[in-house]
């Protein structure tokens, strides 16, 4: 029989690495919560039109990567392959952007059929933000601060701010000309795929990875020198409001997204620990997506965060799954129910406690125990129930069993996991 695998793109998150997400999504949702967004929680699933009309249908996304299939009522389905479309819908929706300001975030898997490699699956994660409401440059400024905030959240400091602005429709058009009369005379330096988006979406051709076609673009026009002098104060002040923010940024006029709904001001945050995929951060203004998806005309802006990528940096800082604090052992049915009435009242205590089930000699038992990383064995037999005692056990450090009272064993553990604990910082302070 073929042994079953997971679908190539699609990794599993084992309970080490889960640890290690958990301690990076609670940072970045405390920093979300302290800058006043609110959690909203939306379908895997949608239409294939809502990613059609917003991200454009010449985008690789839509073009090449996204899954779409037929349903059973014979409508286009897509999995989502970004979150702003499916968050900007959903706002429409339900009427969250009438004559309101909304600052929204949302966690979850998305899905693109790329080429799998470091940073970058078929099935990834982001952390997305979107602010809809606001038009000046204040609330762009504020979302990158938000974002240096969970970097200093985890203590990452070797992330870079690269900024630019795309000025609006009119001067992206303006430059999109320039740039391709530019390229034109070019196109044999190109690679195939920047060929292809010279006729489709040659912005992203900016964005090229490919040597030759960077060399080819040295002399470019700049997508600066097109901006009309309202995108100009615009992005003019977003730089005053990040120097008084103190956070460092590098303008490049190169900078794109590789989605037709961005306008004005695009950022990215950088690593160069992370190989060719360096980008853990990125987003921008998208002030005519919510008219473009059937709202009023809304100006919005927001940002996507990759948890692979963010897990990457931060794996190194943060210790796997925190082992129990006790491993109940017992012997006989009736201390085995008694046994697991006792773990429930040290869990109201707050105690992390892993009760065995099943038949086990006490040898085999204690084994577990150790396996579990448990710093105690409470020892719960029919002897020990008849006389209300516990027997609890030291499996880490130098103490020595002791027998104590059902009602002290809280106790008991209690002191004996302190004092594990200190013999650990101890070793880890050495």
């Amino acid at each position: 029989m073929t042994r079953l695998q997971s679908i190539k793109g699609m990794k599993d998150i084992l309970p080490a690495g889960a640890a290690i997400w958990q301690h990076a999504e609670y940072a970045a949702r405390r920093v979300l919560e302290a800058y006043g967004y609110r959690e909203i929680r939306l379908p895997l699933l949608e239409k294939t039109e809502v990613f059609a009309r917003s991200i454009g249908t010449q985008t690789d996304i839509v073009g090449k990567e996204m899954y779409t299939f037929t349903d059973r009522d014979g409508d286009s389905i897509s999995l989502r392959p970004e979150g702003t479309a499916g968050c900007v819908r959903a706002g429409i929706q339900h009427g969250l952007f009438h004559k309101q300001q909304q600052r929204l975030y949302y966690f979850g898997p998305m899905f693109r059929h790329e080429r799998p490699q470091r940073g970058r699956h078929r099935q990834f994660h982001q952390i997305g933000a979107e602010a809809v409401g606001w038009e000046g440059p204040d609330i762009d400024a504020e979302l990158i601060a938000l974002v240096a905030r969970i970097w200093r959240e985890l203590n990452l400091d070797e992330i870079v701010l690269e900024i630019n602005s795309l000025g609006d429709l009119e001067a992206r058009n303006k430059y999109r000309e320039k740039l391709v009369e530019f390229l034109s005379t070019r196109a044999s330096q190109l690679d195939k795929d920047s060929q292809h988006r010279l006729r489709t979406n040659p912005l992203r051709i900016l964005d090229s990875k490919d040597e030759k076609t960077r060399n080819a673009l040295a002399d470019a026009p700049s997508i600066l020198d097109s901006l009309d002098s309202k995108s100009r104060d615009h992005f003019e002040s977003l730089q005053q409001h990040l120097r008084a923010f103190g956070i460092p940024f590098r303008v490049n006029p190169r900078l794109v997204r590789g989605l037709d709904y961005y306008s004005l001001t695009v950022f990215e945050w950088t690593s160069d620990r992370l190989g060719a995929q360096g980008t853990v951060c990125a987003g921008g203004r998208y002030d005519g997506l919510v008219e473009q998806l059937g709202g009023k005309p809304v100006p919005a802006v927001g940002f996507a965060l990759g948890i692979e990528r963010l897990v990457e940096l931060v794996s190194n800082a943060v210790k796997g799954p925190e082992n129990p604090d006790a491993y109940m052992v017992t012997l006989g049915s009736a201390a085995r129910r008694a046994g697991m009435v006792l773990g429930e009242e040290l869990r109201d205590a707050g105690l992390r406690v892993v009760c065995h089930c099943g038949e086990g000699s006490i040898k085999n038992q204690l084994k577990r125990a150790d396996k579990s990383g448990a710093h105690v064995a409470v020892i719960l037999g029919d002897d020990e129930l008849a006389s209300g005692n516990c027997i609890v056990k030291p499996l880490r450090g130098e103490n020595k069993q002791v027998t104590v009272q059902q009602p002290d064993v809280l106790a008991a553990v209690s002191a004996f996991v302190g004092t594990s604990n200190s013999e650990t910082d101890k070793e880890t302070n050495r």
